[in-house]
């Protein structure tokens, strides 16, 4: 991959995550905080070619967001890894999803596409080979994601 195809491939992850956060923070029932490794240790990331290696990449494995219900009563708390695919296949979701079990559970996916928000907990994921659902009305609902998505939709006009 050239410097220009993983620059766009950054952009669009990054946008994948900006659409993730601002549709929740809309909905209002979740307080969001952004968790991943460039979001919570930056300076680290300079150490990824040196002896450090090994932690830096364990800690690159964490998952983008934390969402806490805003619900009366029990908190509850979800690990989120926010991925952007044009175009997927459930072999490449199945390894996504097993790959943030090593490290985290429960942790949950959100995929982000051009078809839709698609979503689920890692470990369903992996039992049913990869097949991950469409993000459920609970966390968003229909109209919020529709107007979401299709500010997705523009930036790859």
């Amino acid at each position: 991959m050239n410097n220009i195809e993983f620059s766009k491939n950054l952009i669009k992850g990054k946008i994948a995550e900006t659409i993730f956060e601002q549709m929740f923070r809309e909905n209002g029932n979740f307080t969001i905080l952004r968790f991943g490794f460039e979001h919570t240790i930056p300076e680290l990331a300079q150490y990824r070619a040196s002896t450090f290696k090994r932690v830096v990449d364990d800690l690159s494995d964490a998952p983008d967001f934390v969402l806490i219900s805003n619900k009366d009563g029990e908190k509850e708390v979800y690990l989120i890894e926010v991925k952007y695919r044009a175009k997927w296949g459930k072999d490449e979701i199945k390894k996504i999803a097993e790959k943030l079990l090593k490290r985290w559970n429960p942790v949950y996916l959100f995929i982000a596409s051009l078809d839709g928000f698609f979503f689920g907990p890692c470990n369903t994921i992996v039992n049913k080979d990869g097949e991950i659902g469409h993000l459920y009305d609970k966390w968003a609902d229909k109209e919020t994601q529709g107007k979401y998505l299709k500010l997705l939709r523009e930036f790859e006009e």
